[in-house]
């Protein structure tokens, strides 16, 4: 950490803007879960603080995430918030046992279609949840980024709500600081700002909410445009050490306690590996994540946040891109967000009881472009169908389920059209006549798996009495064995039909495993 100091010039900015997206995050999240408000405070803290220090995530950004909140909800509810902050406790316990196993690596394992596809989704989603926000409507919480929420409405219900009542539910002077926010943000991403001094040290999300506090000051001084407090960032006032919550030892031998602690461990894991592989993708420089060590510095970081009243931590995508947009260079800006969060709820949470959700939007919705900008759908759809598709799938998905749901089911098609190019691709088939008969060639591919049996055995069956075969694997370095029983069989049938069939690198018995064909 002493060697980020050097960024600090780029960092310390980037990481107050980090922090003013956050608090609203952090509280919504907390109020979508059912828990204090400054559950939610609590867990940004140590989000950025604690795992910070842990983590080599360049730029990552831990903190509350939307995608435990069904969890989180239904915990609470059968255990009691101060049991719930048990599991959460052991949930860091197995999360460090997981990182020392080097169960980090699974993270390596997502297909890079899908990751790009949960990017481009968690940037459609940020731009719709914030549509209302930027217009005044106030009503649902900032850390619902699911589907169905937990009011009833899911996200186009909420938009047409908004749509269907617009002369009662948009504020004026809402529009205007969203407006006014998205200008200045546009004008400092322009050469002619980014070449000034003054550009590397204040960024433009940072004056975006200077005015957004700015013009609200103005429209109270004028009578007309004012935001009332609905409309503003709300932080929990009073003493802050009063207000902690420690967890309770008293069913520490229950089986549900255990239960809970696995599937926040479960979940938080993936959604933090998840998040790393897709915050490497986003960094200008291209560092990795060590995925070990990260695992183990977000269950440190649970084992913190659960013993003084946090709700889990994972490492969010929404905080890191907005991190990387603001121009961090080092895991000092994710500490000092983690430090702001600090200071101001336990100093001057008044201060930033002023901040306008429409500035956070404009924030937001430059975020949100970034992340779903359209040359990110051109550049996929450029690589192919079997890149593009399961990119699409992911977003479609997320978008209409939740993050990790999403995931899965972009997965899912990925490896169905992998599987399907394999089962296509797996041998090359041609002919020609020599004399009385013909000759068949079959050019197996690189890798031959079981799910090649069907296409293998119906080119087989095509092949005519009195006809010569050449079965060349001379490229193969895999064959399975179920493909090896098809060859055996069909030359067995062969010798009844007066077909001929010559092996190119490829042995007969499968147990022999010296051939460059390798029967595994």
């Amino acid at each position: 950490m002493i060697s980020d100091l050097k960024h600090w010039k780029t960092d310390v900015p980037a990481g107050l803007v980090v922090f003013l997206v956050a608090i609203p995050l952090c509280l919504g999240i907390a109020l979508a879960s059912g828990a204090p408000p400054l559950s939610g405070i609590i867990a940004g803290i140590v989000g950025g603080v604690v795992v910070t220090l842990f983590s080599d995530s360049s730029l990552g950004v831990s903190g509350p995430a939307a995608g435990l909140v069904a969890i989180v909800v239904l915990a609470i509810e059968d255990l009691g918030f101060e049991h719930f902050l048990l599991a959460v406790v052991l949930s860091g316990v197995i999360q460090v046992v997981l990182g020392c196993l080097r169960a980090g690596t699974i993270g390596y394992y997502f297909p890079t279609a899908v990751i790009k596809g949960m990017l481009a989704a968690i940037g459609l989603i940020i731009i719709l949840k914030q549509i209302p926000h930027s217009v005044g409507y106030d009503k649902d919480y900032e850390g619902d980024l699911a589907f169905f929420q937990k009011d009833g409405f899911n996200t186009f219900s909420e938009l047409g709500n908004l749509v269907r009542n617009l002369p009662d539910l948009i504020t004026p002077g809402s529009i205007v600081i969203t407006l006014v926010c998205l200008v200045i943000l546009i004008v400092w991403e322009r050469p002619f700002i980014k070449k000034q001094k003054f550009a590397t040290i204040i960024q433009g999300p940072l004056v975006a909410v200077l005015a957004g506090i700015g013009l609200n000051l103005a429209f109270k001084s004028t009578g007309k445009f004012a935001l009332g407090s609905e409309h503003l960032v709300e932080l929990p006032t009073g003493s802050f050490l009063k207000q902690l919550t420690f967890p309770s030892l008293e069913k520490i031998g229950e089986i549900a306690i255990f239960l809970t602690a696995f599937k926040l461990a479960l979940v938080a894991s993936i959604e933090s590996l998840l998040c790393a592989e897709a915050t490497d993708k986003l960094d200008p420089q291209r560092r990795q994540t060590n995925l070990n060590r990260e695992l183990c510095a977000q269950g440190i970081g649970n084992c913190v946040s659960g013993l003084i009243g946090g709700l889990p931590v994972t490492q969010v995508i929404v905080r890191s891109s907005t991190n990387i947009q603001s121009g961090a260079q080092s895991r000092l800006s994710g500490f000092a967000h983690g430090i702001f969060l600090l200071v101001c709820v336990t100093t001057i949470p008044f201060v930033l009881n002023m901040v306008p959700l429409a500035s956070l939007a404009a924030i937001l919705f430059v975020v949100g472009y970034k992340l779903a900008h359209p040359s990110k759908f051109v550049g996929m759809f450029q690589l192919g169908w079997i890149q593009f598709l399961p990119f699409m799938i992911t977003i479609v998905a997320i978008l209409f389920t939740d993050l990790l749901t999403g995931i899965g089911i972009g997965l899912v098609a990925s490896v169905f059209f992998v599987l399907k190019n394999n089962y296509v691709r797996s041998f090359w088939m041609s002919s020609q006549v020599e004399g009385d008969r013909t000759v068949h060639t079959m050019t197996l591919a690189e890798n031959v798996f079981f799910m090649n049996k069907g296409s293998i055995q119906s080119a087989l069956k095509e092949i005519a009495p009195g006809s010569k075969v050449t079965i060349d694997a001379s490229d193969t370095v895999h064959i399975d064995q179920d493909v090896i029983d098809i060859f055996n069989d069909f030359e067995t049938h062969a010798d009844f039909e007066n077909i001929e069939v010559v092996r190119v690198d490829f042995l007969k018995d499968a147990k022999n495993t010296d051939s460059p064909a390798r029967v595994l």
